[in-house]
């Protein structure tokens, strides 16, 4: 079997998924400070998922235009970037809620071969790890091609993150700085393998 190699050429459109629903989140900040550090070949836009319904399969014959909107918005997207808390050591309820809409019906997973990368903040020292290992877990059987390192569980500390979405500690930018160069050069590997329609 011979893989067909496509260039996909920058600017790369990254949709955020951003874990929380709260305006006033810490990994929203986050996903700020991100797109203030990441290369200039990424342009980012919010995907947003706060209107959607409970997932009912009942929904699945007359699929409602909210979630195909959602839908679209990922498809649209060259790659996806989850930003995410961690509740009671899993992810979200809305988020786990809105991956689900995005991969029904059965046979219509819009994660399918999205690249994508999980990245989270807390104000504790484990910085999201279990969550984003659930993330991860529910992202590998969607079939969705995940930036697996370097991994990043970033402890939100009190003026780490200021109002303009400035990371104030010289270590912590470096790292975020290279997670987004990183990401970017994963993206561009699967596009190039895997082009998206």
């Amino acid at each position: 079997m011979q893989i067909e190699i496509v260039e996909h050429e920058p600017p790369y459109r990254v949709g955020v998924v951003i874990g929380s629903l709260s305006r006033e989140s810490v990994n929203r900040r986050l996903a700020e400070a991100l797109q203030k550090l990441a290369p200039a070949e990424l342009e980012f836009f919010e995907i947003r998922y706060g209107d959607l319904p409970l997932y009912n399969r009942d929904l699945d014959a007359d699929y409602p235009q909210v979630a195909r909107d959602f839908k679209a918005a990922i498809r649209s997207a060259d790659a996806v970037l989850f930003v995410t808390p961690e509740y009671n050591r899993s992810i979200p309820g809305p988020l786990k809620n809105a991956i689900d809409w995005g991969s029904r019906p059965y046979g219509d997973n819009a994660w399918e071969d999205k690249p994508t990368g999980v990245i989270g903040g807390s104000p504790g020292k484990i910085g999201t790890a279990v969550g984003q290992q659930t993330l991860r877990g529910t992202l590998s059987y969607l079939n969705a091609r995940q930036m697996t390192s370097p991994e990043a569980y970033i402890q939100l500390t009190p003026g780490l993150i200021d109002d303009e979405g400035r990371v104030t500690d010289g270590e912590t930018e470096e790292f975020l700085r290279l997670f987004m160069s990183k990401f970017r050069e994963y993206i561009a590997r699967v596009l190039t393998v895997i082009p998206q329609d």
